[in-house]
């Protein structure tokens, strides 16, 4: 299928299939003509990068996840997956971090709405 219709299939912008292809996550054919051709499995594909995407894991770590996901002969195992699942623990760790900043800081603005509210006339 042609760029249009994997989008409109995938629910992702053609231009995100672009980028997607440019940033190595995803191999579309190619038609006589020059056009990328989207096979199922590549439709497959992109939803779970979407999901991954979603989840808040950066674009380099869903580089290297991919091939794991799908069973790809030669994806690494052993010491490779201990450091990405490290690097993923590490990048969880730091949005936990983030998440209860703005939980104070959250807190700290109630407080003071809270506050204002019963000096308002």
């Amino acid at each position: 299928m042609q760029i249009s219709e994997a989008s409109r299939v995938s629910g992702v912008s053609a231009r995100s299939l672009r980028h997607y292809e440019d940033e190595g996550l995803i191999v579309p054919g190619r038609c006589s003509n020059g056009f990328r051709d989207y096979c199922q499995s590549t439709i497959d594909r992109v939803l779970v990068i979407r999901s991954l995407l979603k989840s808040g894991l950066p674009v380099r770590l869903i580089r290297e996840v991919l091939p794991r996901l799908n069973g790809e002969p030669d994806a690494g195992a052993g010491v490779v997956c201990a450091q990405f699942l490290h690097e993923v623990q590490s990048y969880r760790d730091r949005l936990a971090a983030r998440i209860a900043m703005l939980s104070d800081q959250r807190a700290a603005l109630d407080a003071y709405l809270q506050q204002a509210r019963r000096t308002d006339p």
